[in-house]
């Protein structure tokens, strides 16, 4: 197979750090696209998989992306759907067995050989390699790259009512949301007799934000989850209904037991029982979409008392990814982005990973900004002084590819703590109580010594 090279960013281990590295693409098969990438979007999951913190298979080097668009440039022989110079989108996978009954019936994001994700992932069975690049067989690279080659039934149209600049993110962030308000809200509206649901959007990140747009369009009142007041304005001028802080106990006990839908898109981990428990009504749904890392243990009693439904829901599939491009195209629901170069990208992974990005979907420059130093061998990808490796933990099961890329080994795990006000005061409280201790002991050290002493004067 005839291949061609293109300038890409990559990581080449756990540190996540990114740098610039010439990769192969294949020349078109008979059914393949070969799309010239304008534009690609940064999802939280390229900062977990780039760190190793999920339990799964880890392939350095790593070429993140899976939000990309940009136009057709090549097509194969037997390809139908699109030409040269088509506006188009790759999303989360770019493959499938495409023979099981979930791939016939449309759902090849259920493969049940597991569909093939657009990054980090390899393809081993030898009838199926194309580009063997390393030991263990394809390693797939995603779209912070200049170029990308994928079959046609993989590709989705980008319609010309979204301007190509904010249309990347909609392929993750986008079809990430859109799935399950459209799948467990037509549920949730049978279950309830009712077209107009309560539902809660637990995050206002790239996700949330996606999530209210999405979610008012169809018709709901609206209310987000934070943390804290710091995304309140940004959540209410995106189209929230209402805003609560699920550290604040007043606010959580007018928001008790009132959600029919909760689409919780929060990446970090949190208390995901005790949230579904203060909030979900009776035979209420909570929709897992953001991925964090570590265990959810729920209670038996945490969803049988009250029929309460715990899910989750992944992409979608290509069929529903075009419906749901079309239907964004249609409202003119786009996603806000800030857009960045690609020298630029550690920068804002570490803004991400710090929880400083507020809403807005970072979105990478391809063409403006990476393609024009494919053969310039002064150029680099800045560096970011503040990522620390002990920052985060690899995860124990996770298994990395080639094992040398997990410079974690031997690190000892140092998390950047934020201490709450009332951290902070019980600290200072139990500082003042060592002191006056450590004052009480002293006193009554003299007090004896000088007892001992007039003792031994008598």
């Amino acid at each position: 197979i005839k291949t061609f090279d293109c300038l890409a960013l990559a990581a080449q281990n756990t540190s996540g750090k990114i740098k610039k590295l010439i990769i192969q693409r294949r020349c078109p098969l008979a059914d393949d696209v070969v799309i010239e990438i304008h534009y690609s979007g940064i999802c939280h999951s390229d900062l977990h998989q780039l760190r190793g913190e999920w339990n799964q298979d880890v392939y350095y080097p790593m070429v993140p992306g899976h939000e990309i668009v940009g136009f057709v440039t090549e097509v194969g022989s037997a390809v139908k759907k699109f030409k040269v110079g088509d506006r188009v989108g790759v999303g989360c996978m770019v493959d499938s067995c495409r023979k099981c009954y979930q791939c016939t019936a449309g759902n090849e994001h259920y493969c049940l050989s597991g569909s093939v994700s657009t990054y980090n992932d390899c393809i081993k069975e030898a009838d199926r390699v194309r580009i063997k690049n390393s030991e263990e067989g394809e390693l797939l690279f995603g779209g912070y790259s200049t170029h990308i080659t994928v079959t046609e039934a993989f590709v989705v149209r980008v319609p010309e009512s979204i301007p190509l600049e904010v249309a990347a993110p909609l392929l993750c962030a986008g079809i990430t949301t859109y799935s399950p308000l459209m799948h467990f809200g037509a549920i949730a509206q049978q279950i309830h007799h009712t077209s107009r649901l309560q539902v809660a959007i637990a995050g206002f990140g790239g996700l949330g934000h996606m999530a209210v747009k999405i979610a008012k369009k169809l018709g709901h009142h609206v209310t987000v989850l934070s943390t804290s007041s710091r995304k309140r304005q940004a959540a209410l001028e995106t189209g929230a209904d209402a805003f609560v802080i699920s550290t604040d106990e007043e606010q959580m006990k007018q928001a008790a037991k009132s959600f029919h839908l909760v689409i919780d898109t929060i990446s970090a981990d949190h208390p995901i029982p005790e949230l579904l428990k203060k909030l979900l009504r009776a035979e209420g749904i909570w929709c897992l979409v953001g991925l964090p890392a570590g265990d959810i243990v729920l209670g038996a009693f945490d969803v049988v008392g009250n029929r309460r439904v715990f899910t989750g829901s992944p992409i979608g599939s290509i069929k529903e990814t075009q419906e749901m491009l079309d239907f964004c195209g249609a409202n003119r629901i786009f996603p806000d982005v800030e857009l960045i170069n690609a020298k630029d990208v550690n920068h804002k992974l570490h803004q991400l990973g710090s929880n400083s990005s507020d809403s807005r979907r970072y979105v990478i420059r391809v063409k403006d900004t990476l393609a024009p130093f494919k053969d310039n061998n002064s150029w680099q990808v800045e560096g970011e002084p503040e990522i620390d490796i002990s920052n985060w933990k690899v995860h124990p099961s996770a298994v990395i590819h080639p094992a040398s890329a997990n410079v974690h080994v031997g690190v000892n795990y140092n998390p950047v703590k934020k201490v709450s006000q009332e951290s902070r005061q019980q600290q200072q409280k139990q500082g003042i109580n060592k002191l006056q201790l450590l004052a009480h002991l002293a006193i009554t050290g003299v007090a004896l010594y000088a007892f001992s002493q007039i003792r031994k004067s008598k």
